[in-house]
């Protein structure tokens, strides 16, 4: 009988990416990495997507205070082999110690974008007249009793 297929991760591959995230956070952390890019730059790892076979993890990362951001990623991925084996230690429990891949972190540029419309005055003139609207019929109510 064939596994059916989801597209959400497993518990496994969840608590799997998770410690491979906390691995690879403190081995950044150490500077283990000697490329005067990632040494001048403080990395953060933010995500950690395991393959369903679990060796491949896709690290999403967020170079804070870099002006290329791009060149610290490419930097990153220029130096995976060498951080599998420095986070081979922490994760040696695992079969197969996955093949690390670098992407950047998005997500706060996302949320940026999404807070810096809801702040918007056409969202705020649409949500306040909503609010006035409740306000009135809860104050009719009021009044009627």
């Amino acid at each position: 009988m064939p596994r059916p297929t989801t597209s959400s991760p497993s518990q496994r591959m969840l608590r799997v990416a998770e410690q491979v995230r906390h691995a690879l956070s403190e081995t950044l952390q150490r500077g283990e990495i000697i490329d005067p890019l990632i040494e001048n730059t403080v990395v953060s790892v933010s995500e950690v997507r395991m393959s369903p076979d679990l060796r491949v993890a896709t690290a999403f990362v967020s170079p804070l205070g870099a002006k290329d951001t791009d060149a610290v990623v490419e930097a990153l991925n220029k130096h995976a082999k060498f951080v599998r084996g420095r986070v081979s230690g922490a994760l040696r429990q695992m079969k197969f110690m996955p093949e690390f891949r670098f992407k950047l972190d998005t997500s706060f540029d996302n949320f940026a974008r999404i807070n810096d419309l809801l702040k918007s005055p056409e969202v705020a003139r649409d949500l306040s007249v909503e609010g006035q609207d409740k306000d009135d019929k809860a104050k009719d109510i009021k009044d009627g009793e």
